[in-house]
Formats: C-alpha cells, sequence, structure tokens
C-alpha cells in the first residue's frame, strides 16, 4: 500500500463531497450498478465516520460508517474500478474497524447493491454472510390528487415520551426493550425529528424524520402499535409527514423497506413512493476480520 495514502475524513467541504460523487458515479457507471455510499451523511457534526484512500492526487477509495446502537456498525464502501485488487478496500477496512474497536463495536454490517456483482464477491470473500435485503423508496408524487390526511395528529415528541417511543418501537418491530432504548440514545442528534402520532389524547404511533444538509429527507422509525394496526393509522402518519415535507421543500423524500414486508410496501407505493434500488446486508462478527 506504499503508493497509497488512507485518511481520515476531516474535511467537509463541497469541493472533497464533489470528489466522493464523482468517484460514486464513476463506480455506478463501471458496475451497472445503483450503489449509493449514504453522501448525504457525511458532515463534520453528527456525520458518519469516513476514511478516503488517494492515489497521487487522485480519490480511489471510501469507506464510511456509523452506529445506531454502538454495537453493531453499518458501512458503505467503494473502491476506484482501476484500483481494485490492490488492497484498498482491506486497508481502509483496517483503519476504520480499528476505530470501531475502540467504541466497542462487536459487528460489522455492509450494505451492498443488489447489482453490483462484484460488491457481493468482494464481500462474500471477505467471509461476511447474507443477512436481509431492502428497498429504497422516493416519493415520486401522485398525479391527479393530493395526499389523502385523515385525523390523526402529530406533535414534536417530548423528553417524557421516551417511555412510549420505546414501547411502540419495540413492540411495532420486536426488538427488545433494552436494545431500542440504546438505539434511540444514538439516534438523537439535531438533526433527527421525531413526531408522536395522536388520536385525540392517546399516542399510537410515531415516525421519524432525518432531515440532512442536503435539503434530502429520509423517514425512518415509522410505526403504529399492535393494537390500532389496520384501521388507517398508518397512512395518515405517512400522508401528514410527507405533505409536510413537501411544504418545506425536501427533495429527495426517501425511506427503506425490508423487501419481504410487501404490506408495507404497497402502502408506500399507493402513496407515491418508487422503489429507487435494492440493497443488500451482510454481517461478520468484529472478531472475524
Amino acid at each position: 500500500m506504499k503508493e497509497y495514502q488512507i485518511i481520515k475524513m476531516n474535511d467537509f467541504s463541497n469541493e472533497k463531497i464533489n470528489q466522493i460523487k464523482m468517484l460514486e458515479q464513476l463506480c455506478k457507471i463501471y458496475d451497472n450498478s445503483s450503489l449509493r455510499v449514504g453522501i448525504e451523511s457525511l458532515k463534520e457534526i453528527d456525520g458518519d465516520h469516513a476514511f478516503l484512500c488517494h492515489h497521487e492526487d487522485q480519490l480511489v477509495g471510501f469507506l464510511s460508517w456509523y452506529s445506531s446502537d454502538g454495537m453493531e456498525a453499518n458501512i458503505n464502501s467503494m473502491v476506484h474500478p482501476q484500483s481494485r485488487r490492490s488492497g484498498v478496500f482491506r486497508e481502509l477496512l483496517q483503519r476504520a474497524t480499528a476505530e470501531m474497536q475502540m467504541q466497542g463495536i462487536r459487528t460489522c454490517r455492509f450494505r451492498i447493491a443488489s447489482n453490483s456483482e462484484s460488491g457481493i464477491n468482494c464481500i462474500t470473500h471477505l467471509g461476511a454472510s447474507f443477512s436481509s435485503s431492502e428497498f429504497s423508496m422516493t416519493f415520486k408524487g401522485i398525479e391527479d390528487r393530493e395526499l389523502c390526511v385523515g385525523d390523526v395528529n402529530l406533535r414534536l415528541a417530548e423528553e417524557q415520551d421516551l417511555e412510549f417511543m420505546i414501547t411502540c418501537l419495540s413492540e411495532a418491530f420486536g426488538d427488545s426493550e433494552s436494545w431500542t432504548r440504546e438505539y434511540l440514545s444514538h439516534t438523537k442528534e439535531s438533526s433527527r425529528i421525531t413526531y408522536i402520532a395522536m388520536d385525540r389524547l392517546t399516542p399510537l404511533g410515531m415516525i421519524r424524520v432525518n432531515c440532512l444538509h442536503t435539503n434530502t429527507a429520509i423517514i425512518h422509525d415509522f410505526c403504529v402499535l399492535p393494537a390500532f394496526q389496520g384501521r388507517g393509522y398508518g397512512r395518515d402518519i405517512l400522508s401528514k409527514v410527507v405533505k409536510f415535507l413537501q411544504n418545506q421543500e425536501y427533495s429527495p423524500i426517501r425511506l427503506s423497506v425490508v423487501t419481504q414486508n410487501r404490506r408495507a410496501l404497497s402502502l408506500y407505493q399507493s402513496i407515491g413512493f418508487d422503489v429507487s434500488a435494492e440493497s443488500l446486508y451482510y454481517v461478520i462478527p468484529m472478531d472475524n476480520l
């Protein structure tokens, strides 16, 4: 690796971000894939951790990571086609894992575009195992009619809503309350806005939006308590949030859904979201790297 220079990203200027965008676009075209490495999450405060690899003055490698629970790291990476099979990815990963270990990370979770043969080959050769797949969806709008909204009210979450949020998320998604509490403690950046869905005085669901500096809005942690599901509350909550984001001129508006969750997929499509990409997730224990 003598000809390559690996550095921790600490320059978040437009010039540096544009270099990463250019590398992403080059890799997408070369691999004919829907690669997306989360460039919008690169920022100096509360952003993803990232390492860059340069050959002379050219950016040839990129790896970013973040953790939502303090135990598992979510990783995006790419390498210039002409610099592959040269140890660039391995060196980037080694630098990143050294940092992760100091922060107590136990597992690495890699996101690979489902149509990236080179990415899948690389990560399986590393020894990672397939975990799950997700559709990325982008709001395209609904022709000839506006979003239909009902009687559910949304209010900003307050400190006293924490226990409800833990209950709602854990019951809706099946995670333990202890893990959910840890997850919420790691995802409370100022860019994330949490809304509590109310039917009069009764809280019944929640939805969160990560409003990024690029005018991108990412919807996540959208759920309704099981006791209130099947009554149209979910459609109402999502429609209201999308309408609000439209009025605030956020574009694009994105969300993700597990590919097997056909019920949620149908709901999102009916509101105006289209599938833009599919991602595969592979996991490997830190001790196996």
